[in-house]
């Protein structure tokens, strides 16, 4: 999330981090019980289902890197853009809420998304040995910021996420989306997806990537949780959401429509609990003993340039998937190799 570092103190007043302020996300939330230092008391509204929650007149809206959510059942990453400058206050129509004003508010609330569910593969991920991520098992998440010269003054042009479990490093398949191949989230893809849903995605209109950039070039905290959901009982994440839809994308794992009530959540599994472990950020290579290779070719080596590129000899056939083959002790020019070499090939 682009948050403020000390939770707002400098701006707003005494209270900041240390007290839990200065949250936002890009669903603007409404149940946040102080804003920008100030009690969000007016209009408030108690939850119907949770007696520690309620609603307030305000939200807080910012750009939001989802990393990782994910239970047994199904993972997502997902970029959600805002055309804030950080952590703004939000209300009426700015907030986005759910209704009319969803896609007339500041931040992009669907987001755009790599979900193996809702893109058609259901064997990727899942509990047990059937599934190519076990969910049963510790999973290590590695996610790739990938700029177009391989440096982090460079545009940001993709994000690539793959997983290693016992020893083994494990792929996004090529998804087909409106036609063509994604196992990343670049513009493109995010175009294709909102092309193939029409669920009023409006990522590209926040600034897509551009805004995913700018909030980590600005700075962005991390956020752990486990959490239930009140409003739509995680559906969104696991099962068929909305329920009675058969639109594209709409199937989002195996889970039945009646599952995710928190007060079952909370009854019948008040002992679950989650590790995170061995967090790490650098540059691309320094986090991980282990790099994907989507090619049978166990060794990918670097590109070398040519001086009249053509698609044939773009390694991987498209300019991200070049990239992925560039190792890290060379990242830089490999990079530059790719897009010499991809230059008339889509990313």
């Amino acid at each position: 999330m682009q948050m403020d570092a000390d939770g707002g103190k400098s701006k707003y007043g005494n209270a900041g981090a240390e007290l839990g302020l200065g949250y936002c996300d890009a669903q603007c939330p409404h149940d946040l019980k102080f804003i920008n230092n100030e009690a969000n008391v007016e209009s408030w509204n108690p939850s119907d289902t949770d007696p520690n929650a309620g609603t307030g007149k305000y939200g807080s809206c910012c750009t939001e890197i989802d990393i990782w959510e994910a239970n047994k059942q199904a993972s997502a990453y997902t970029m959600h853009a805002c055309s804030t400058d950080g952590q703004e206050r939000c209300s009426g129509t700015d907030c986005g809420d759910n209704g009319e004003d969803r896609f007339k508010g500041l931040c992009d609330k669907n987001g755009c998304d790599i979900q193996s569910h809702r893109l058609g593969v259901d064997n990727f991920f899942g509990a047990g040995s059937d599934f190519q991520v076990d969910s049963t098992q510790p999973i290590q998440v590695t996610t790739q910021f990938i700029t177009n010269d391989g440096t982090d003054q460079g545009k940001l042009v993709a994000v690539k996420q793959f997983y290693t479990q016992n020893g083994k490093t494990i792929e996004h398949p090529m998804y087909t989306v409106n036609g063509n191949a994604h196992n990343t989230i670049t513009d493109d893809f995010c175009n294709d997806w909102v092309a193939t849903t029409q669920d009023g995605t409006n990522f590209e209109e926040k600034g897509g990537l551009g805004a995913i950039e700018k909030a980590i070039d600005a700075g962005v905290v991390l956020v752990m949780s486990l959490w239930d959901d009140h409003y739509a009982n995680m559906l969104w994440l696991d099962s068929t959401y909305p329920v009675d839809s058969s639109d594209p994308g709409a199937l989002r794992g195996p889970c039945s429509t009646d599952s995710g009530d928190p007060k079952d959540v909370e009854s019948a599994q008040a002992h679950s609990h989650v590790i995170f472990s061995d967090i790490k950020f650098g540059p691309i290579g320094s986090t991980t003993s282990s790099t994907p290779t989507p090619s049978p070719t166990p060794t990918p080596t670097p590109p070398s340039p040519t001086p009249t590129p053509t698609p044939g000899d773009c390694p991987g056939g498209s300019l991200s998937a070049c990239i992925d083959l560039c190792p890290a002790v060379v990242f830089a020019q490999c990079v530059d190799s790719c897009q010499k070499r991809c230059s008339s090939v889509l990313v």
